[in-house]
């Protein structure tokens, strides 16, 4: 062991006593910026995989694209098939209605579904709470739980479908009178522009409703989970005609991730500031110790020892302090994750807000999810803010002639 490090442990930790104060205060600063860095990243993980699920799970991971109604959604279905990695393939319609049930009005968005091959990329099942898929045809539709709630409708209900199709025919002066369908399920999402707008029917009936024919507005790809989806967009545009398309899921909603990006980001260059702060902590507690020791340090001079080897014993103290503190700021910052849902759960019982988390957050557990690329990033920061932070005692140290130092009172 070098003396300058032995210097450094000792001075830490000296011999029969406890943490000193001034090296619990740094140690304290240290793992409180690194625990509340990993709190923040991880949950902000978590709300990112859970949209990113939600995603997928309503629109696949590639959709097919046209700038028009598709004509040739069977071919395109057959060609994304042979490509690897793709599981399965669905054509949909979409678009917006004018619902009525009673005297009560809603303009929600439609889609139209292929009973057949939806499962494969939707997972409509799941999601649906009340009623069951199983019974959707041709004079039914499935309602979103918020909109139903809006409505005052349940499994049973009728509602009236009015669509643009009504207007195109009144130029033509053509009546076509709106259409009743019966409520056959609800679901939840946990999306909260979903849940609150959206009426799923099947395809022909959406077909019908907006005179489409045959024609769709698009075809969902489910890949498998080791599958890439830029690679599998990429291989299909060479397979599909001039006019369409195949984009991602990332494509899709890249101005919406990036926002999220955005904001994991910034609260991380923002959280930051905490270890900042508990890097000026160290580096005060340092220069106090260089004060104090002054004597000493003029002592270890006379004895032979250089500036550099001075120098390296405060940089192993800030190292040291470093390293232990995002040691531990790392250990406390993954206990308070695992508990985080019971501390949410104990605050809404405290506060009653648990119905106002549901309804305007839409959650009572919180999710969590700390990528690898973060923690590094976390724990590297972290200790190069404390090694930073001890350049300046240790050039000070550094600084100190013998001759002067062992004069010092």
């Amino acid at each position: 062991m070098s003396w300058p490090f032995y210097l450094a442990l000792k001075q830490l930790f000296p011999t029969g006593r406890r943490v000193p104060f001034f090296t619990f205060i740094s140690l304290a600063g240290v793992a409180l910026g690194v625990t509340v860095l990993i709190v923040t990243l991880s949950v902000m993980g978590g709300f990112g995989q859970q949209i990113r699920r939600m995603i997928v799970d309503t629109g696949g991971d590639v959709q097919v694209r046209s700038r028009g109604p598709m004509t040739n959604s069977a071919e395109i279905v057959a060609q994304a098939r042979q490509i690897p990695g793709v599981v399965g393939a669905t054509a949909h319609a979409e678009g917006v209605v004018m619902l009525l049930s009673g005297n009560k009005p809603a303009f929600p968005a439609i889609q139209g579904v292929d009973l057949v091959h939806v499962e494969e990329v939707v997972p409509l099942s799941r999601y649906t709470q009340r009623g069951s898929v199983e019974d959707l045809d041709d004079d039914s539709v499935i309602l979103s739980a918020a909109l139903a709630q809006t409505l005052g409708l349940g499994v049973g209900g009728k509602v009236e479908l009015y669509t643009p199709l009504m207007l195109e025919k009144m130029r033509h002066d053509e009546v076509l009178l709106p259409r009743e369908f019966r409520v056959v399920g609800l679901f939840e999402i946990g999306h909260t522009q979903l849940d609150s707008s959206l009426v799923i029917c099947t395809l022909r009936t959406m077909q019908d409703l907006y005179g489409l024919g045959s024609a769709v507005h698009g075809v969902s790809l489910r890949l498998a989970p080791d599958a890439d989806s830029e690679t599998v967009a990429e291989l299909l545009n060479l397979r599909l005609p001039s006019g369409q398309h195949a984009l991602s899921w990332m494509d899709t909603n890249q101005d919406f991730l990036f926002i999220l990006r955005l904001e994991k980001n910034m609260l991380f260059f923002l959280l930051l500031f905490i270890v900042i702060v508990a890097g000026f902590s160290v580096a005060s507690s340092l220069l106090i110790s260089v004060v104090r020791k002054t004597r000493e340090i003029g002592l270890i001079g006379a004895l032979g020892g250089d500036a550099r080897g001075v120098a390296a014993c405060y940089c192993y103290q800030g190292l040291f302090i470093g390293i232990a503190g995002t040691a531990r700021g790392t250990l406390f910052g993954f206990i308070a994750v695992y508990f985080r849902n019971d501390a949410v759960q104990a605050f809404a019982r405290m506060t009653q807000s648990k119905a106002a988390l549901e309804r305007f957050y839409m959650f009572t557990e919180i999710p969590a999810h700390l990528a690898a690329t973060d923690l590094v990033m976390i724990v590297v920061s972290s200790i190069a803010i404390a090694l930073v932070a001890a350049v300046l005692p240790a050039w000070r140290a550094a600084r100190l002639k013998p001759s002067e130092a062992l004069r010092s009172e």
